[in-house]
């Protein structure tokens, strides 16, 4: 089987779906590039959402672009590239796809209340609970129309989580 090179995945969804323990476990276990979209953010919007200050879509337009511009910079370099980013809206993913043609979604989809109890456990991270609801309401899900998004359910443990997304991974890349 040959394999297919330069896949870029972006892992989304609602803050504490777990985008970060995923992401950087399958990185390491795949041996991928790996970004943190939120190292991309200006210094304004960190300020915003640590002040418990939802971002709005100005906010966000400016650091969506740096995404796909990371995205196409990681994909001329690495076979498989890791990238963290929420990815709430059709819009957003849209921006984040941009010309680049090996950009795939992976959507770490939970529920409400599963996600609140994560994200109450959580420490050091400028996203307050609070602001989950905000998240749920600026959520559009992807539909059957965005063939490049993949749905993991996240109500599962973290060690499958990471196999099921390590699946995806390897069934585009045709890795082993």
């Amino acid at each position: 089987m040959t394999k297919k090179s330069k896949q870029v995945f972006v892992l989304m969804g609602v803050s504490g779906c777990g985008k970060s323990a995923v992401a950087k476990q399958v990185a390491y276990n795949l041996d991928a590039a790996f970004l943190d979209g939120d190292f991309l953010h200006p210094k304004s919007n960190i300020l915003k959402m640590r002040s418990g200050t939802p971002l709005n879509d100005e906010d966000r337009m400016p650091w969506l672009s740096l995404i796909s511009n990371a995205a196409f910079a990681m994909s001329n370099v690495n076979d498989v590239s890791i990238i963290i980013c929420s990815a709430l809206k059709k819009q957003y993913r849209d921006i984040i796809r941009g010309e680049n043609e090996n950009v795939h979604f992976i959507y770490l989809k939970g529920d409400y209340d599963v996600i609140a109890e994560r994200l109450a456990k959580r420490q050091g991270h400028y996203q307050k609970t609070g602001m989950l609801q905000s998240q749920f309401d600026t959520l559009e899900e992807p539909t059957t129309d965005e063939n490049d998004v993949y749905k993991i359910d996240i109500a599962q443990p973290l060690v499958n989580v990471v196999h099921d997304t390590e699946q995806v991974i390897r069934s585009i890349c045709h890795c082993e």
